[in-house]
């Protein structure tokens, strides 16, 4: 994956002829972040919206929580390994692998409607956690390395938008197909799941769409990779370094609670607060206030400030203000539950503050989370190592996740969880702040990054120690 088909070395910031000016170039940057944020409206986007909402759309959250659970806890595991796993085998096999999985696991909550089995459930969610896994390591390296350095935020913008189309348009899927149901229905019908099912095989297929690093060049002529050779043992060092890294270790409490939340938002306000068909309704919105929140402060982390450093803190900031505001109007809303299940078309003025609320949550979420990926994506530009972080990344905040679903299937209060998701989000943000003013150096230097290299040098032996020395130091520098 690390050289081209004579064996020769592909550096990131080497200069090679743009086959053409156009920005809508198949091996742009662009088309390839706008590629992998369709596969994951179809994928993830799809699953978002399932799990949106609540009890994976079971009138009983338990066998979804258990199925969650198993979910996250191979996920925490595969999520950490991805990143290795994709420098190994390239997008293609990565990203199909993760994909396929996912058509899997809402064919399980298909069969659950019909015979109440929850094993089926459970293990084709431990499968999926193997997917997704890889899945979110090859997104995480493609949406933070291919871009510009100057246009980071902008494209996980993108990204985001596109992906979070997936779950607007996944919880149309219920709306529409469950609105004339009575409003005591608690469990979704046969189409719901069958269409997404088909939305995530479409998916699955566009994945090999996806080039591979070393052949997408940007608008200046360079490519996104200075990968040498990758090999089992490498990445097995390379991992397990992450865990006495300074700066992974400072993204601990924003990796862990990034997905911790969900459990309270989708559990005990969208399923326990409103009617079935309510709650599709709710996910478009909330799924729709991601896109506008990922647009918001990729702005910000782009164009705010001409400092790059400074656009970072002001980005982080202004996540922390809003979440410490919606927050504590979950609070309020806690403290102030309305005495009846709540719908969109007959609930009056009283559907308005949950509603607001919930919305509210769908942008918070897409502003951490690209909060975060900006974070990651400033510490290094090369494929290689920021599949490395993202999978870190994607692998801890599954261990969250997993402990929050456990968590609420062990039937702990509404109010302790929101307080549990607000002190853990809070804690976050100066450990981020610190990593920004420790590791983002300013545009300027960054310009400096760009290396025209005459000729690419011949690796000799990919098993030497001499190489694999050379790969780690070029591999493991601090933020460039």
């Amino acid at each position: 994956m690390g050289s081209d088909p004579n064996g020769n070395n592909q550096e990131s910031g080497t200069q090679i002829p743009a086959s053409s000016s156009s920005i809508f170039r198949y091996n742009s940057p662009l088309v390839q972040v706008i590629l992998i944020g369709l596969v994951s409206f179809c994928c993830p986007g799809m699953f978002n919206a399932l799990s949106g909402m609540g009890g994976g759309g079971q009138v009983n959250s338990t066998a979804a929580n258990n199925s969650l659970t198993a979910l996250y806890t191979t996920f925490a595991i595969f999520g950490i390994l991805g990143g290795g796993i994709y420098n190994l085998l390239g997008p293609h096999l990565t990203l199909f692998a993760g994909c396929s999985t996912y058509v899997l696991y809402a064919g399980s909550f298909l069969y659950y409607n019909h015979y109440q089995h929850q094993a089926f459930a459970i293990v084709s969610g431990a499968i999926l956690g193997v997917g997704a896994g890889l899945l979110w390591a090859a997104e995480g390296a493609i949406m933070t390395s291919y871009p510009p350095v100057n246009r980071k935020g902008t494209y996980i913008s993108i990204f985001w938008s596109i992906f979070n189309m997936g779950g607007v348009i996944g919880g149309l899927i219920p709306f529409i197909l469950n609105y004339h149901r009575s409003d005591t229905a608690a469990s979704v019908n046969d189409g719901t799941y069958i269409g997404f099912m088909a939305f995530m095989s479409v998916g699955t297929v566009l994945s090999l769409a996806i080039l591979p690093a070393r052949k997408v060049v940007r608008d200046d002529g360079t490519r996104c990779t200075n990968m040498l050779y990758s090999n089992v043992g490498t990445e097995a060092v390379e991992i397990a370094k992450l865990f006495y890294n300074w700066k992974m270790l400072l993204m601990v409490p924003a990796s862990w609670c990034s997905n911790f939340f969900y459990t309270y938002q989708f559990n005990h306000v969208n399923k326990t607060m409103f009617t079935l068909r309510t709650r599709g309704l709710n996910n478009v919105f909330y799924w729709g206030a991601q896109m506008l929140g990922s647009v918001g402060i990729g702005y910000v982390m782009d164009f705010s400030f001409k400092s790059r450093r400074k656009r970072g803190l002001v980005g982080i900031l202004v996540v922390s203000f809003l979440g410490t505001g919606i927050w504590a109007g979950a609070l309020a809303n806690q403290i102030k539950t309305p005495p009846k299940v709540l719908d969109f078309k007959d609930s009056g003025d009283s559907f308005a503050g949950p509603f607001v609320l919930y919305f509210s949550f769908g942008l918070l979420d897409a502003m951490f989370q690209s909060m975060v990926y900006w974070v990651i994506g400033a510490l290094a530009n090369d494929s290689e190592v920021l599949s490395r972080y993202t999978g870190f990344y994607k692998g801890i905040q599954s261990a969250g996740a997993a402990v929050a679903w456990q968590i609420d299937n062990h039937n702990v209060s509404s109010k302790t969880q929101l307080t549990v998701n607000w002190i853990l989000t809070t804690i976050s943000y100066p450990m981020l702040l610190v990593l920004v003013l420790m590791t983002v150096k300013e545009d300027k230097g960054e310009e400096q990054e760009v290396v025209v290299v005459e000729e690419p040098v011949k690796q000799v032996a990919p098993s030497s120690a001499d190489n694999i020395n050379n790969h780690h130091s070029n591999n493991g520098s601090d933020a460039k």
